[in-house]
Protein backbone atom coordinates (compact mmCIF):
# COMPACT_ATOMS: atom_id res chain seq x y z
CA UNK A 1 0.00 0.00 0.00
CA UNK A 2 1.38 3.32 -1.06
CA UNK A 3 1.33 6.66 0.97
CA UNK A 4 -2.27 8.92 -0.02
CA UNK A 5 -0.67 10.89 -3.35
CA UNK A 6 -1.44 14.61 -3.87
CA UNK A 7 -3.85 13.22 -6.15
CA UNK A 8 -5.66 10.87 -3.80
CA UNK A 9 -5.89 13.91 -1.45
CA UNK A 10 -7.81 15.95 -4.28
CA UNK A 11 -9.87 13.02 -5.08
CA UNK A 12 -10.89 13.12 -1.30
CA UNK A 13 -11.08 16.72 -1.36
CA UNK A 14 -13.71 16.63 -4.59
CA UNK A 15 -15.66 13.89 -2.93
CA UNK A 16 -16.61 15.49 0.17
CA UNK A 17 -17.28 18.94 -1.24
CA UNK A 18 -19.69 16.93 -4.03
CA UNK A 19 -21.05 14.71 -0.92
CA UNK A 20 -21.54 17.97 1.04
CA UNK A 21 -23.85 19.76 -1.56
CA UNK A 22 -25.65 16.45 -1.72
CA UNK A 23 -26.78 16.67 2.14
CA UNK A 24 -27.51 20.12 1.98
CA UNK A 25 -29.55 19.96 -0.84
CA UNK A 26 -31.61 17.34 0.76
CA UNK A 27 -31.36 19.26 3.97
CA UNK A 28 -30.00 16.90 6.10
CA UNK A 29 -32.88 14.73 5.30
CA UNK A 30 -33.61 10.79 3.92
CA UNK A 31 -34.41 7.45 4.87
CA UNK A 32 -32.86 4.85 7.34
CA UNK A 33 -32.41 1.25 7.43
CA UNK A 34 -34.24 1.39 10.69
CA UNK A 35 -37.40 3.69 9.47
CA UNK A 36 -40.03 0.80 8.39
CA UNK A 37 -42.16 1.70 11.03
CA UNK A 38 -42.10 4.83 10.55
CA UNK A 39 -44.47 3.30 7.45
CA UNK A 40 -47.89 5.25 7.34
CA UNK A 41 -49.39 2.11 5.59
CA UNK A 42 -48.02 0.10 8.69
CA UNK A 43 -49.04 3.02 11.39
CA UNK A 44 -52.67 2.58 9.08
CA UNK A 45 -53.60 -0.85 10.09
CA UNK A 46 -53.10 -1.65 14.05
CA UNK A 47 -53.55 -5.14 13.85
CA UNK A 48 -50.31 -5.15 12.20
CA UNK A 49 -48.86 -4.00 15.58
CA UNK A 50 -47.13 -6.98 17.07
CA UNK A 51 -43.81 -7.20 18.14
CA UNK A 52 -42.77 -10.38 15.46
CA UNK A 53 -44.55 -7.82 12.92
CA UNK A 54 -42.60 -4.80 13.57
CA UNK A 55 -39.10 -7.14 13.70
CA UNK A 56 -39.72 -9.04 10.02
CA UNK A 57 -40.92 -5.44 8.57
CA UNK A 58 -38.18 -3.67 9.90
CA UNK A 59 -35.46 -6.39 8.76
CA UNK A 60 -37.50 -7.14 5.53
CA UNK A 61 -37.29 -3.51 4.16
CA UNK A 62 -33.58 -2.71 5.49
CA UNK A 63 -32.26 -6.08 3.64
CA UNK A 64 -34.65 -5.58 0.07
CA UNK A 65 -32.39 -4.77 -3.00
CA UNK A 66 -35.52 -2.60 -3.90
CA UNK A 67 -36.34 0.74 -2.00
CA UNK A 68 -39.64 -0.35 -0.10
CA UNK A 69 -39.82 3.05 1.76
CA UNK A 70 -41.82 5.20 -0.88
CA UNK A 71 -44.24 2.39 -1.48
CA UNK A 72 -44.72 2.47 2.42
CA UNK A 73 -45.07 6.06 3.11
CA UNK A 74 -42.11 5.85 4.80
CA UNK A 75 -40.90 9.73 5.07
CA UNK A 76 -37.52 11.33 4.64
CA UNK A 77 -36.66 12.67 8.17
CA UNK A 78 -33.83 14.23 9.80
CA UNK A 79 -32.02 11.58 12.14
CA UNK A 80 -30.62 13.05 15.38
CA UNK A 81 -28.02 11.22 15.26
CA UNK A 82 -27.36 12.12 11.69
CA UNK A 83 -27.08 15.75 12.69
CA UNK A 84 -24.61 14.92 15.24
CA UNK A 85 -22.41 13.44 12.67
CA UNK A 86 -23.01 16.05 10.22
CA UNK A 87 -21.88 19.10 13.19
CA UNK A 88 -18.82 17.21 13.92
CA UNK A 89 -18.02 16.93 10.16
CA UNK A 90 -19.05 20.57 8.79
CA UNK A 91 -17.00 22.16 11.81
CA UNK A 92 -13.91 19.65 11.11
CA UNK A 93 -14.22 21.15 7.77
CA UNK A 94 -14.39 24.17 8.52
CA UNK A 95 -11.19 23.94 11.03
CA UNK A 96 -9.00 22.75 8.34
CA UNK A 97 -10.41 25.27 5.62
CA UNK A 98 -11.87 23.12 3.26
CA UNK A 99 -15.29 25.12 3.27
CA UNK A 100 -16.18 28.72 4.39
CA UNK A 101 -16.10 29.81 8.07
CA UNK A 102 -19.60 31.10 7.67
CA UNK A 103 -22.77 29.94 9.98
CA UNK A 104 -23.16 26.61 8.97
CA UNK A 105 -21.76 25.01 12.67
CA UNK A 106 -24.56 27.11 14.47
CA UNK A 107 -27.03 26.19 12.35
CA UNK A 108 -26.38 22.63 12.85
CA UNK A 109 -25.62 23.02 16.47
CA UNK A 110 -29.42 25.19 16.68
CA UNK A 111 -30.79 22.07 14.42
CA UNK A 112 -29.39 19.08 17.08
CA UNK A 113 -30.51 21.20 20.33
CA UNK A 114 -33.93 21.07 18.73
CA UNK A 115 -34.11 17.40 17.99
CA UNK A 116 -33.19 16.82 21.65
CA UNK A 117 -35.66 13.87 23.59
CA UNK A 118 -38.94 15.73 24.87
CA UNK A 119 -40.07 15.23 28.33
CA UNK A 120 -36.84 14.71 29.93
CA UNK A 121 -35.03 16.65 32.56
CA UNK A 122 -31.62 16.22 31.28
CA UNK A 123 -30.76 16.62 27.36
CA UNK A 124 -30.69 13.20 25.82
CA UNK A 125 -31.12 12.28 22.23
CA UNK A 126 -33.23 9.33 20.99
CA UNK A 127 -33.51 7.91 16.72
CA UNK A 128 -36.36 9.09 14.53
CA UNK A 129 -38.44 5.67 14.66
CA UNK A 130 -39.49 2.89 16.79
CA UNK A 131 -37.16 0.47 17.14
CA UNK A 132 -37.92 -3.20 18.13
CA UNK A 133 -35.21 -5.47 19.93
CA UNK A 134 -35.54 -8.96 20.60
CA UNK A 135 -37.30 -8.16 24.06
CA UNK A 136 -39.05 -4.99 24.01
CA UNK A 137 -39.79 -1.69 21.89
CA UNK A 138 -38.14 1.18 22.21
CA UNK A 139 -40.39 4.67 20.89
CA UNK A 140 -39.33 7.06 18.66
CA UNK A 141 -37.11 9.85 20.50
CA UNK A 142 -36.63 7.34 23.40
CA UNK A 143 -33.26 8.37 25.47
CA UNK A 144 -30.46 6.06 24.40
CA UNK A 145 -26.54 6.31 24.88
CA UNK A 146 -25.47 6.22 21.56
CA UNK A 147 -27.65 9.13 19.87
CA UNK A 148 -26.99 11.16 23.23
CA UNK A 149 -23.07 10.18 23.43
CA UNK A 150 -22.88 10.95 19.51
CA UNK A 151 -24.97 14.48 20.12
CA UNK A 152 -23.20 15.90 23.34
CA UNK A 153 -19.95 14.97 21.35
CA UNK A 154 -21.04 17.11 18.36
CA UNK A 155 -21.83 20.22 20.74
CA UNK A 156 -18.31 20.27 22.20
CA UNK A 157 -16.63 20.09 18.78
CA UNK A 158 -18.84 23.28 17.75
CA UNK A 159 -18.31 24.56 21.21
CA UNK A 160 -14.49 24.10 20.78
CA UNK A 161 -14.80 26.18 17.52
CA UNK A 162 -17.28 28.36 18.40
CA UNK A 163 -17.11 29.10 22.04
CA UNK A 164 -20.90 29.14 22.85
CA UNK A 165 -21.09 28.21 26.73
CA UNK A 166 -24.54 26.58 26.01
CA UNK A 167 -22.88 23.68 24.17
CA UNK A 168 -20.93 22.45 26.98
CA UNK A 169 -24.01 22.98 29.49
CA UNK A 170 -25.61 20.77 27.30
CA UNK A 171 -23.40 18.60 27.04
CA UNK A 172 -22.62 18.15 30.85
CA UNK A 173 -26.36 18.00 31.30
CA UNK A 174 -25.92 14.88 29.21
CA UNK A 175 -23.18 13.73 31.34
CA UNK A 176 -25.91 13.93 34.14
CA UNK A 177 -28.37 12.48 32.06
CA UNK A 178 -25.52 9.47 31.49
CA UNK A 179 -24.51 8.89 34.95
CA UNK A 180 -28.13 9.31 36.75
CA UNK A 181 -29.60 6.98 34.32
CA UNK A 182 -27.91 4.60 32.45
CA UNK A 183 -24.60 3.77 34.55
CA UNK A 184 -24.64 0.78 37.21
CA UNK A 185 -23.05 -0.82 39.46
CA UNK A 186 -23.13 -4.86 40.49
CA UNK A 187 -20.79 -5.55 43.55
CA UNK A 188 -17.31 -4.27 43.39
CA UNK A 189 -15.83 -5.44 39.99
CA UNK A 190 -18.95 -4.32 37.50
CA UNK A 191 -19.58 -0.83 36.52
CA UNK A 192 -21.14 -0.46 33.01
CA UNK A 193 -23.35 1.93 31.09
CA UNK A 194 -26.63 0.71 29.27
CA UNK A 195 -27.56 1.57 25.95
CA UNK A 196 -31.42 2.66 26.75
CA UNK A 197 -33.03 3.23 30.21
CA UNK A 198 -35.39 0.66 29.55
CA UNK A 199 -32.81 -2.40 31.08
CA UNK A 200 -29.38 -3.05 31.62
CA UNK A 201 -27.34 -3.96 29.23
CA UNK A 202 -23.34 -5.07 28.70
CA UNK A 203 -22.67 -3.43 25.26
CA UNK A 204 -18.97 -2.68 25.31
CA UNK A 205 -19.37 0.03 22.18
CA UNK A 206 -22.14 1.62 24.17
CA UNK A 207 -20.01 1.16 26.98
CA UNK A 208 -17.00 3.01 25.92
CA UNK A 209 -18.67 5.09 24.12
CA UNK A 210 -20.59 6.66 26.79
CA UNK A 211 -17.09 6.37 28.90
CA UNK A 212 -14.95 7.88 26.71
CA UNK A 213 -17.59 11.22 26.34
CA UNK A 214 -17.57 11.29 30.27
CA UNK A 215 -13.54 11.19 30.02
CA UNK A 216 -14.11 14.05 27.42
CA UNK A 217 -17.11 16.07 29.70
CA UNK A 218 -14.66 14.99 32.56
CA UNK A 219 -11.61 16.99 31.18
CA UNK A 220 -12.87 20.04 30.20
CA UNK A 221 -14.91 20.89 33.16
CA UNK A 222 -12.28 19.74 35.78
CA UNK A 223 -15.25 17.70 37.67
CA UNK A 224 -13.27 14.36 38.40
CA UNK A 225 -17.06 12.37 39.15
CA UNK A 226 -16.94 11.56 35.04
CA UNK A 227 -13.57 10.29 35.19
CA UNK A 228 -13.75 7.94 38.00
CA UNK A 229 -16.83 6.30 37.38
CA UNK A 230 -16.26 6.42 32.96
CA UNK A 231 -12.79 4.41 34.27
CA UNK A 232 -14.46 1.91 36.11
CA UNK A 233 -16.98 1.29 32.82
CA UNK A 234 -14.02 1.20 30.86
CA UNK A 235 -12.15 -1.33 32.70
CA UNK A 236 -15.27 -3.47 32.75
CA UNK A 237 -15.09 -3.70 28.60
CA UNK A 238 -11.02 -4.40 28.84
CA UNK A 239 -11.67 -7.39 31.35
CA UNK A 240 -13.88 -8.78 28.30
CA UNK A 241 -11.68 -8.35 25.83
CA UNK A 242 -10.24 -11.46 23.91
CA UNK A 243 -6.58 -12.88 24.23
CA UNK A 244 -6.52 -12.13 20.56
CA UNK A 245 -7.52 -8.64 20.84
CA UNK A 246 -11.36 -9.01 19.84
CA UNK A 247 -14.31 -8.09 21.82
CA UNK A 248 -18.51 -9.70 21.24
CA UNK A 249 -20.95 -7.03 20.69
CA UNK A 250 -22.05 -7.87 23.84
CA UNK A 251 -22.28 -10.19 26.90
CA UNK A 252 -25.86 -11.85 25.81
CA UNK A 253 -26.32 -14.91 24.10
CA UNK A 254 -27.52 -13.58 21.28
CA UNK A 255 -25.02 -11.13 21.08
CA UNK A 256 -21.66 -13.01 20.81
CA UNK A 257 -20.44 -11.68 17.31
CA UNK A 258 -17.40 -10.03 16.04
CA UNK A 259 -17.97 -6.91 13.40
CA UNK A 260 -16.11 -4.14 12.03
CA UNK A 261 -17.46 -0.94 13.10
CA UNK A 262 -18.35 -1.58 16.65
CA UNK A 263 -14.62 -2.73 17.08
CA UNK A 264 -13.60 0.43 15.60
CA UNK A 265 -15.85 1.88 18.23
CA UNK A 266 -14.23 0.39 21.36
CA UNK A 267 -10.76 1.18 19.42
CA UNK A 268 -11.64 4.62 18.95
CA UNK A 269 -13.65 5.12 22.40
CA UNK A 270 -10.56 3.49 24.65
CA UNK A 271 -7.81 5.70 22.44
CA UNK A 272 -9.98 8.30 23.56
CA UNK A 273 -9.96 7.48 27.63
CA UNK A 274 -6.87 7.42 28.07
CA UNK A 275 -6.12 11.05 26.06
CA UNK A 276 -9.31 12.79 28.32
CA UNK A 277 -8.87 10.32 31.01
CA UNK A 278 -4.89 10.98 31.70
CA UNK A 279 -3.74 7.22 31.40
CA UNK A 280 -2.21 4.53 29.80
CA UNK A 281 -3.65 1.94 31.37
CA UNK A 282 -5.56 0.65 28.47
CA UNK A 283 -2.96 1.04 25.77
CA UNK A 284 -2.20 -2.48 25.84
CA UNK A 285 -5.58 -3.19 24.99
CA UNK A 286 -5.73 -0.81 22.29
CA UNK A 287 -2.67 -2.81 20.57
CA UNK A 288 -4.34 -5.69 20.72
CA UNK A 289 -7.26 -4.81 19.62
CA UNK A 290 -5.97 -2.81 16.39
CA UNK A 291 -3.52 -5.49 15.69
CA UNK A 292 -6.82 -7.72 15.46
CA UNK A 293 -8.68 -5.11 13.34
CA UNK A 294 -5.82 -4.84 10.72
CA UNK A 295 -5.37 -8.47 10.59
CA UNK A 296 -9.18 -9.28 10.08
CA UNK A 297 -11.31 -7.19 8.80
CA UNK A 298 -9.74 -6.10 5.23
CA UNK A 299 -9.11 -7.88 2.25
CA UNK A 300 -6.11 -6.97 0.03
CA UNK A 301 -7.89 -4.81 -2.22
CA UNK A 302 -9.18 -2.86 0.38
CA UNK A 303 -12.75 -3.73 1.03
CA UNK A 304 -13.21 -3.93 4.76
CA UNK A 305 -15.53 -7.20 6.09
CA UNK A 306 -18.33 -7.03 7.90
CA UNK A 307 -17.60 -9.66 10.17
CA UNK A 308 -14.07 -11.46 11.65
CA UNK A 309 -14.69 -14.39 9.75
CA UNK A 310 -17.48 -13.31 7.17
CA UNK A 311 -17.12 -10.76 4.24
CA UNK A 312 -20.36 -9.85 2.95
CA UNK A 313 -22.24 -7.79 3.19
CA UNK A 314 -19.87 -5.25 2.75
CA UNK A 315 -21.87 -1.95 4.21
CA UNK A 316 -20.70 1.89 3.88
CA UNK A 317 -20.91 1.43 7.30
CA UNK A 318 -17.73 -0.26 7.70
CA UNK A 319 -16.09 2.03 4.93
CA UNK A 320 -16.82 4.85 7.25
CA UNK A 321 -15.68 3.79 10.86
CA UNK A 322 -12.23 1.90 9.26
CA UNK A 323 -11.64 5.25 7.58
CA UNK A 324 -12.29 6.91 10.69
CA UNK A 325 -10.26 4.30 13.07
CA UNK A 326 -7.37 3.94 11.32
CA UNK A 327 -7.22 7.69 10.65
CA UNK A 328 -7.42 8.88 14.72
CA UNK A 329 -5.20 6.04 15.69
CA UNK A 330 -2.47 7.19 12.45
CA UNK A 331 0.39 6.71 15.43
CA UNK A 332 -0.08 3.66 16.38
CA UNK A 333 1.08 2.58 12.95
CA UNK A 334 2.62 3.95 9.80
CA UNK A 335 0.55 1.50 8.04
CA UNK A 336 -2.81 2.66 9.19
CA UNK A 337 -3.10 5.89 6.89
CA UNK A 338 -2.35 3.89 3.74
CA UNK A 339 -4.71 1.29 4.73
CA UNK A 340 -7.41 3.96 5.05
CA UNK A 341 -7.10 5.00 2.13
CA UNK A 342 -7.04 1.87 0.45
CA UNK A 343 -10.51 1.75 2.08
CA UNK A 344 -11.69 4.97 0.53
CA UNK A 345 -10.29 3.89 -3.04
CA UNK A 346 -12.02 0.71 -3.10
CA UNK A 347 -15.03 2.52 -1.82
CA UNK A 348 -15.09 5.19 -4.39
CA UNK A 349 -14.93 2.46 -7.19
CA UNK A 350 -17.52 0.55 -5.68
CA UNK A 351 -19.80 2.38 -3.88
CA UNK A 352 -20.09 6.27 -4.98
CA UNK A 353 -22.70 7.37 -6.89
CA UNK A 354 -21.66 10.52 -9.10
CA UNK A 355 -25.06 11.77 -8.13
CA UNK A 356 -22.97 12.51 -5.12
CA UNK A 357 -23.52 10.06 -2.51
CA UNK A 358 -22.76 6.59 -0.86
CA UNK A 359 -24.72 2.82 -1.66
CA UNK A 360 -25.28 0.74 1.53
CA UNK A 361 -24.21 -2.40 0.64
CA UNK A 362 -21.95 -4.46 -1.69
CA UNK A 363 -23.41 -8.19 -1.31
CA UNK A 364 -21.49 -11.47 -3.93
CA UNK A 365 -23.99 -10.57 -6.59
CA UNK A 366 -25.87 -6.86 -6.27
CA UNK A 367 -24.92 -3.66 -4.65
CA UNK A 368 -27.98 -1.77 -2.70
CA UNK A 369 -27.64 1.44 -3.84
CA UNK A 370 -30.30 3.09 -1.26
CA UNK A 371 -28.78 6.35 -0.39
CA UNK A 372 -29.20 6.61 3.50
CA UNK A 373 -28.65 9.66 4.73
CA UNK A 374 -27.50 8.62 8.63
CA UNK A 375 -25.74 5.74 8.21
CA UNK A 376 -24.44 6.05 4.68
CA UNK A 377 -23.91 9.84 3.67
CA UNK A 378 -23.49 11.19 7.32
CA UNK A 379 -20.44 8.61 8.42
CA UNK A 380 -18.85 9.11 5.16
CA UNK A 381 -18.87 12.53 5.61
CA UNK A 382 -17.41 12.24 9.01
CA UNK A 383 -14.97 9.71 7.41
CA UNK A 384 -13.70 11.87 4.83
CA UNK A 385 -13.32 14.67 7.26
CA UNK A 386 -11.02 13.15 9.55
CA UNK A 387 -9.05 11.65 6.64
CA UNK A 388 -8.18 15.44 5.36
CA UNK A 389 -7.70 16.42 8.96
CA UNK A 390 -4.89 14.24 9.50
CA UNK A 391 -2.61 16.34 7.29
CA UNK A 392 -3.69 19.57 9.15
CA UNK A 393 -3.00 17.58 12.04
CA UNK A 394 0.78 16.98 11.56
CA UNK A 395 1.52 20.09 9.51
Amino acid sequence: MANPTVADKERARETTLKLLAYCRAHDWAGFDPYDALNSRVFRAFPFLNFKLVRLVLTQAVKRCPINLRPLLLVPRAPNPKGIALFLSSVTRLQKIGLIEKDNLSSLMADKLLNLRSVHQRRACWGYNFDWQTRTYLVPKGSPNIICSTFAANALLDAFEYLYDPAYLDTAISTADFMLETLFWREGTSTACFSYTPLERTEIHNANLLGAAFLCRVGRISGEKKYIESALDAARYSVAKQHADGAWDYGEAPAQRWIDNFHTGFNLIALHRIGNFGGTAEFEQSVHRGLAFYRDHFFRDDGAPKYFHNETYPIDIHSVAQSIITLSELRNYSEMNINLAQSVLDWAMANMWDSQGFFYFQQHPHFTVRTSFMRWSQAWMLLALSELLGTDKDES
